[in-house]
């Protein structure tokens, strides 16, 4: 597997592979998540533009895509019902989506993630049971609820490594 920076050309293979993830979360009961056009084509535009849409390839064939932004991110200013770990700078993956049957995506991005910064949050939807699992099988802490810029919640977490851990 490859990971490399999205450009304009892997459009349609990134919004193909989000509406596999859409119907993935779909077919295990998150029907609410991805909804109205989200993500939508401009803003996976804008992810390309600001070079923080990243794209995963095997044997030159795209299985996965995803946004790594470096913080601070304006809807994790405010968090509900709990605090973060820390303050220390961190970075936010976003709009992870693999093509069915793909595994071992998130521990690829997450170890990706880890190589540029020592911490990382990242939100899920309350029926993104999946994600959720996934987040406490790779150490990452519940620390509250975020508002995405339209209002919906978000459930938030938190890994810190320290001294290199991974």
């Amino acid at each position: 597997m490859t990971i490399r920076k999205s450009t304009i050309q892997d459009l349609p293979s990134i919004l193909q592979l989000i509406e596999d993830g859409r119907q993935k979360m779909i077919s295990e009961g998150n029907t609410t998540q991805w909804t109205n056009g989200h993500p939508s084509v401009k803003q996976i535009e804008t992810d390309i533009a600001h070079g923080v849409s990243y794209m995963i390839t095997e044997n030159g064939c795209p299985i996965a895509t995803f946004a790594l932004i470096e913080g601070p991110d304006p809807t994790y200013a405010e968090i509900y019902e709990g605090q973060w770990l820390n303050s220390l700078p961190y970075y936010v993956i976003h709009r992870v989506a693999s093509a069915p049957g793909v595994h071992g995506i998130m521990r690829r991005v997450l170890d990706y993630a880890f190589s540029l910064t020592d911490t990382i949050r990242i939100d899920t939807h309350q029926d993104n049971r999946t994600m959720r699992t996934l987040l406490q099988k790779y150490g990452f802490t519940y620390c509250g609820i975020i508002l995405l810029e339209n209002g919906d919640p978000r459930l938030a977490y938190q890994r810190t490594v320290l001294n290199g851990e991974r």
